[in-house]
């Protein structure tokens, strides 16, 4: 499909874009994908934290392959982040953000201020049930009820008819999917495989927290790959699993684990025998950085 045409050179934060429209406000967020819905151009949309690496990336690819208009946005959203999370901390550059954006052909980058999406009258939250309660959800209260208030607000605002989301963040995923659905929402959800660096470390904005622990953090990876191979030699048993997994994690002295679970991919249920709709997902402190990672146990893992 064509890139949507963008010919007036516009002036931001980072000079003046020839090729890509930043917006910072809502209202003219929304009145401009209202008029391109109206003309019949499909929007694909792909929301992020910014700090953007090459999972992103592939997203925005996806996008791009799948849309007349591709938005990307870029907002830090306080309100999925707990007390003494990284919220203040979390890695920003907007510059760079948008000339990466550019080289993947974003036509329009969304970048709202805080205040003008939640207000000091703001009052109004969705939050998706059953689905948020585990995994993250114990050890993050209040986080998906921030995602999922976010995601509809982006989704109200741009209004694409496609989404794209990384499958690193697996829960996310589906509290998402679920929320469209319930929400009767017009957009497809579209998950795309996991990028990872060269030594396997899953990709990720926080990964630049890790300095020297590093290695450490590869565990997680090596974890999933044990499992992996457990089961490709007939293992079925998830308790069996999590404890090799455990072993593996927990020789690394900087090493906290946070989960692991052996879920259902579509209710994130734990399941006691390993099947091809069973997901492998973790959660693990090295040092002071969190990282999340998952598998699918049946799939070939390099």
């Amino acid at each position: 499909m064509e890139p949507f045409p963008m010919t007036n050179t516009v002036l931001n934060d980072s000079g003046p874009q020839a090729d890509l429209k930043v917006i910072r406000d809502p209202a003219e967020m929304r009145a401009l994908s209202t008029r391109l819905a109206e003309e019949g151009r499909r929007i694909a949309f792909v929301p992020t934290m910014g700090y953007l690496h090459e999972g992103h990336l592939s997203l925005l690819r996806e996008g791009r392959r799948h849309g007349d208009v591709l938005i990307l946005s870029i907002f830090v959203n306080p309100i999925q982040f707990g007390e003494g999370e990284d919220f203040s901390v979390y890695p920003r550059d907007f510059e760079r953000d948008v000339d990466l954006a550019r080289s993947v052909g974003v036509d329009i980058v969304f970048a709202p201020d805080i205040e003008d999406l939640y207000p000091p009258e703001f009052a109004t939250y969705v939050e998706v049930e059953g689905l948020s309660a585990t995994l993250c959800g114990r050890s993050r209260p209040g986080h998906f009820r921030g995602v999922t208030t976010v995601v509809c607000k982006l989704f109200n605002i741009v209004r694409p008819r496609i989404a794209v989301f990384g499958r690193k963040d697996f829960q996310q995923l589906a509290v998402i999917r679920r929320m469209v659905r319930d929400l009767h929402m017009d957009i497809e959800v579209r998950g795309m495989p996991i990028v990872r660096e060269a030594d396997g470390l899953a990709r990720s904005s926080r990964n630049v927290y890790l300095g020297d622990l590093r290695g450490q953090a590869l565990c997680l990876v090596e974890a999933l790959r044990l499992a992996s191979r457990l089961v490709a030699g007939g293992e079925r048993n998830s308790t069996a699993i999590i404890a090799a997994a455990r072993e593996r994690i927990e020789r690394e002295p900087e090493a906290r684990i946070d989960y692991i679970q052996i879920c259902d991919e579509t209710t994130l249920g734990d399941v006691e025998e390993v099947s091809p709709a069973s997901v492998f997902l973790l959660a693990v402190r090295i040092g002071k950085t969190r990282l999340i990672d998952n598998h699918h146990l049946f799939e070939e893992m390099a």
